[in-house]
């Protein structure tokens, strides 16, 4: 790691201005994506958890939460902000359920596994609309990314099987909703903090996580570029045209998974600007594929999150590599079907403005966040709903679990 730190140090000396430039368009990419989107959902899990808003919906939510993706209801509030706030949330906040103990190791790798995932608004308003020009290709990468991080989920459940499951604290056996206001009552009062203080703390500990973002962000712009420059990753670029060349998908897209590899950002703009005479539904592919990597700029802020914890590495890091791969297939099996909802004026979303991307945020927020919420909570309820139905035969053929 010595040699590696001091190579970077000498190719930042041999080329100042090519790191100078991604330095700056890494913080363009913090200042007018980064810091709008996140920040707010930050601030806003905070106070949720202070007020044990969390703990409500854990009780709430875990006769389902259980089955499906064996992890406890509380988990179910992490899958609605990972869906609609993106990465790093969802690990911020299984980070502090660790904490506070409401799930084990085991639970906590499940979920930061299948949570981990882009926000709507950055899939829409800067992939879909910023980079490919095309709005009505939304649904075919929400389909394959949020589809695919609900199969990473179902895959998950055989984590750790032989773990102890965390067990739900209750207060009374009464009925579900009774119980739900009481945790998030004892959760409350267990918290202790006033208002004022529990807002100005979450304000402060939002501040600085989202500093830590966006310096890795820059970090890693850096870091590619010069590398880039230095010939470097040539060895990378083999490699990568080697494995687009056996899945059949056109080499001059190996620039967009370099990128992507690094910086999700980067990486997805490539995909979005790759050659027009490329067939569009192999840049759309490889645009899921880098959405659901999430580069190791977010490989990094995820593993900043959890180092005060037991939660490893090694399991997301999997769940990334299959995420990706099964996001780009989900893609490129979907294409043809989807066509049908395609359109070229997508009157179905508000206007998004590049030069007013907080505006833009908050106008699609809403509508947008809570669609994709809605939809996952619909998956689930599903899920649940086959699993209850299954486990009923088997218990009438016999069975004894």
């Amino acid at each position: 790691m010595a040699f590696v730190v001091i190579a970077i140090i000498l190719c930042l000396f041999a080329f100042p201005h090519a790191g100078l430039g991604a330095a700056l368009r890494g913080v363009s990419i913090w200042w007018d994506v980064l810091f709008p989107a996140l920040f707010p959902f930050f601030v806003i899990s905070e106070i949720l958890l202070g007020f044990g808003i969390v703990h409500f919906f854990g009780t709430l939510l875990d006769p389902i939460m259980r089955p499906v993706f064996r992890i406890p209801g509380i988990g179910g509030f992490v899958v609605a902000m990972g869906f609609a706030a993106g990465y790093p949330v969802a690990a911020k906040l299984t980070s502090q359920l660790w904490t506070q103990r409401l799930v084990n190791r085991e639970e906590g790798e499940r979920l930061v596994a299948f949570t981990t995932s882009s926000d709507p608004i950055f899939l829409i308003g800067a992939v879909s609309i910023g980079f490919f020009h095309d709005a009505s290709l939304a649904i075919i990468l929400a389909v394959a990314h949020y589809g695919g991080s609900l199969l990473i989920g179902l895959m998950m459940r055989f984590h750790g099987r032989k773990s102890s499951p965390t067990e739900q604290k209750t207060v009374n056996k009464g009925k579900m909703w009774k119980r739900a206001f009481d945790s998030m009552h004892n959760a409350r009062l267990s918290d202790g903090r006033s208002i004022g203080e529990l807002l100005s703390q979450s304000i402060l500990q939002s501040f600085n996580l989202i500093f830590v973002v966006g310096g890795l962000v820059v970090f890693f712009s850096v870091v590619l570029e010069v590398l880039t420059e230095a010939k470097v990753m040539n060895a990378m670029y083999l490699l990568i045209d080697s494995i687009l060349r056996f899945t059949g998908l056109p080499l001059e897209l190996s620039q967009a998974v370099m990128n992507g590899l690094f910086e999700v950002t980067i990486g997805a703009k490539a995909a979005g600007n790759a050659p027009a005479a490329l067939a569009l539904s192999s840049k759309v592919a490889i645009g899921a594929l880098i959405l659901s990597w999430g580069g190791m700029s977010v490989h990094a802020q995820i593993v900043s999150l959890l180092s005060h914890t037991n939660l490893r590495y090694m399991p997301f890091l999997i769940a990334r590599l299959i995420h990706a791969l099964l996001s780009a297939a989900i893609v490129l099996v979907i294409w043809e079907p989807m066509q049908v909802f395609r359109d070229s004026k997508p009157v179905f979303l508000p206007q998004y403005d590049p030069s007013s991307p907080v505006l833009s945020y908050l106008r699609l927020m809403l509508p947008v966040s809570g669609t994709v919420i809605l939809a996952a909570f619909t998956v689930i309820a599903g899920l649940f709903a086959a699993y209850s139905l299954l486990r009923l035969v088997y218990e009438k053929v016999g069975g004894t679990r």
